[in-house]
């Protein structure tokens, strides 16, 4: 029977892969954003800043203070890291989410899983990156490959767990490719390239679940993704094959407002596998960048009856500017 060995949770923000003092380089777009979502309102960057005047976000998004919490990050990456690495699963169950990489709006399945024999890992060509967005360019080299590559997924595993899943009356959409955009560019979303490029020091075969985290209106409620990690859970465990199996959830935390106040009810979800917590975090909460919460809620729900218990627990919240923009990052692992 397949064991589930080791879990961990990573952020997968752009500003992990961005220096610190070019963080600001995202700012202009912050301002320009008519829909800055935080604890359940929509608002403009100077309505921000008025909001959370006495939260001293001047000091905390300072290049001495962001360069400080850019080095834990990776200090806390690098850990991760050789975690993985000396536990050595034989295969990397990720679960993730699309942001307009893969899906388009024709498109956009809320639980998606490959089943196909591979994945591609494409490079991102110089003059896309020329034409990126201001920090944008900086960033996504940090979760795209160096050049295209192929990497394993585990079919076998990939079908028993979509039959599994479809038994308990969850509709998942198969995919033996990732060529659902308009463009039909063969790749896989940041979610699962920061994975590859920033964790792995050697490929593990790998499957691949997706949630629609972002994207009204069919989103998986934090309840249905509790409900979809327990099945999942189930399956992996009553799979019939001697594997190492390892779990993880990419992305989050609150952004791109930050909410250490609402990440702090999370966390306190996530280190206690409390499934209660979880499944009753407010959904409108869970939008924008937060929703990719979502992923750590399946993680922690798949990991609920493994005995695992929390081990790492790193959260840095990162901000770059006074309106409180920016990304709160995690690492924990379950060991």
């Amino acid at each position: 029977m397949a064991e589930i060995v080791f879990g961990f949770g990573t952020s997968h923000s752009p500003l992990l892969s961005t220096p610190p003092d070019m963080w600001h380089l995202r700012v202009q777009a912050d301002k320009q954003n008519p829909s800055l979502e935080f604890r359940g309102k929509s608002y403009v960057f100077d309505q921000l800043v008025k909001l959370r005047a006495d939260e001293n976000l001047v000091h905390q998004s300072s290049l001495p203070v962001r360069t400080k919490r850019h080095a834990a990050c990776q200090s806390s990456i690098e850990l991760l890291k050789n975690k993985l690495t000396k536990v050595d699963p034989d295969i990397l169950i990720i679960i993730g989410n699309d942001q307009r990489e893969v899906f388009s709006e024709d498109f956009t399945p809320a639980i998606s899983m490959l089943n196909g024999d591979t994945v591609e890992h494409s490079a991102i060509s110089p003059e896309r990156l020329k034409k990126m967005p201001p920090g944008i360019g900086i960033a996504a080299q940090g979760s795209s490959a160096k050049e295209d590559t192929t990497y394993p997924i585990d079919k076998e595993l990939s079908n028993h767990i979509l039959s599994a899943l479809n038994g308990e009356g969850f509709d998942i959409t198969a995919m033996k490719t990732l060529e659902a955009g308009p463009k039909k560019r063969k790749g896989m979303s940041h979610a699962y390239g920061f994975v590859y490029n920033k964790l792995m020091t050697k490929t593990i075969p790998a499957v691949h679940i997706c949630l629609n985290t972002f994207y009204p209106p069919n989103q998986p409620s934090a309840a249905r993704c509790v409900a979809l990690g327990e099945a999942i859970g189930r399956a992996v465990t009553n799979y019939d094959n001697n594997l190492r199996v390892a779990i993880c959830g990419s992305g989050g935390l609150t952004h791109f407002v930050i909410d250490e106040t609402f990440d702090k009810k999370v966390n306190e979800g996530l280190k206690n596998l409390d499934m209660d917590i979880l499944s009753s975090l407010p959904e409108n909460y869970l939008t924008s960048g937060t929703s990719e919460i979502k992923n750590w809620i399946t993680t922690a729900a798949i990991l609920k009856g493994s005995g695992l218990k929390i081990d790492m627990f790193d959260y840095i919240p990162c901000y770059r500017s006074e309106a409180g923009t920016g990304n709160a990052m995690g690492f924990m692992t379950w060991e």
